[in-house]
């Protein structure tokens, strides 16, 4: 009977929030971000061919990684049909700014991204808690022997530096996966759109800096890139609550208890690219950008109604959880992060 009024909860909410208009599409919004990024990241080229050889390259590299994390922001936009009515529309517009402007997979990531909104901290079932380098849950903590285990101790410590790494990451994932992962869709298209972004972006920075700085230029700008969207992504969910693989949980109560907000002003908006709004893009995952901050008024108003857990902290306290939780996950101490839901499912 308590899930039951969960669902009808949901559905109120889903009727309020299109009776005010807050799933409309903003094709102004996103037409004039698309544009001025795309003139940004042209600016930064012919920049960094008029520059030269100097060092002040490496300033242009970490604005051009700036202008990839927004324009990964957009993509992922379109990807959750925020963009156009068109499903198609959308479809393309996110595979065109993945693969010919960050150089990733589509395929890949949209696959990974909807198996962890369809079930966000579940063991087993969400691909973002889990990892080959860090322990995001108990369970991979047990897993874990010799170095790995003593490493894990002190994850938290070392999580930030290791966002320097995500854009690599990224693109070896998506590399990997359109050569050689089954049942790619659009696979010569994927590898024709990395392929000119990847060997077309080296080829221009070797032939118009010497290569010890073109090198650098693309460890900066990829090392930007990765941690501004691991900045971005990771204060979400990490330290939220985890259930295990068989919980079975309603949509509102498992988006909303596994997520967290963030608060900040229009910086911390700027590069979070509105993900700061997680429980409303869990909920409403079509709703665009621009809306978000509406949404949260109904959202925030009907959770404090219906006596609902709503989370949301700073930006700075959102990491001194991740930290802490890393690294008592690492120590395999449960129970700071453990809370009634779920301990009713793991017993």
């Amino acid at each position: 009977m308590l899930g039951n009024h969960y669902v009808e909860a949901f559905h109120q909410l889903t009727a309020e929030a299109n009776d005010a208009g807050l799933m409309r599409r903003r094709y102004g919004f996103y037409w004039t971000m698309m544009l001025f990024w795309a003139l940004v990241t042209a600016g930064v080229l012919v920049g960094v061919a008029l520059l030269g050889d100097t060092w002040y390259q490496l300033v242009l590299a970490a604005l051009l990684g700036v202008a990839m994390a927004q324009f990964a922001f957009l993509g992922h936009e379109a990807a959750h049909q925020q963009m156009f009515a068109s499903k198609s529309w959308n479809e393309w517009t996110s595979r065109v700014i993945a693969g010919l402007f960050n150089g990733l997979s589509y395929g890949w990531w949209v696959d990974k991204h909807g198996r962890h909104h369809a079930n966000p901290n579940k063991e087993r079932e969400d691909p973002d808690v889990e990892s080959t380098v860090l322990s995001f849950t108990p369970d991979s903590t047990d897993e874990r022997t010799g170095l790995a285990a003593r490493l894990a101790r002190y994850q938290g410590f070392y999580f930030l530096p290791l966002l320097l790494f995500e854009g690599f990451s990224l693109h070896v994932s998506s590399v990997r996966t359109i050569l050689t992962g089954k049942d790619v869709t659009y696979r010569w298209t994927e590898i024709l759109f990395v392929g000119i972004r990847l060997a077309g972006y080296l080829a221009f920075l070797f032939v118009v800096l010497p290569p010890g700085m073109a090198a650098a230029f693309v460890a900066v700008q990829v090392a930007v890139f990765g941690f501004l969207l691991g900045g971005a992504f990771s204060p979400n969910h990490i330290g939220m609550p985890t259930v295990p693989h068989d919980a079975d949980l309603d949509f509102l109560r498992r988006q909303i208890h596994m997520s967290r907000n963030v608060r900040g002003g229009p910086l911390v908006h700027f590069f979070m690219g509105g993900l700061e709004y997680q429980v409303e893009h869990h909920l409403f995952p079509m709703a665009p950008r621009p809306n978000l901050r509406a949404v949260q008024r109904l959202v925030r108003s009907y959770c404090a109604d219906n006596g609902i857990p709503y989370t949301e902290t700073s930006l700075t306290g959102a990491f001194r959880t991740i930290i802490a939780y890393l690294n008592q996950v690492g120590l395999k101490n449960r129970d700071p992060y453990t809370c009634p839901l779920v301990r009713r499912y793991r017993g």
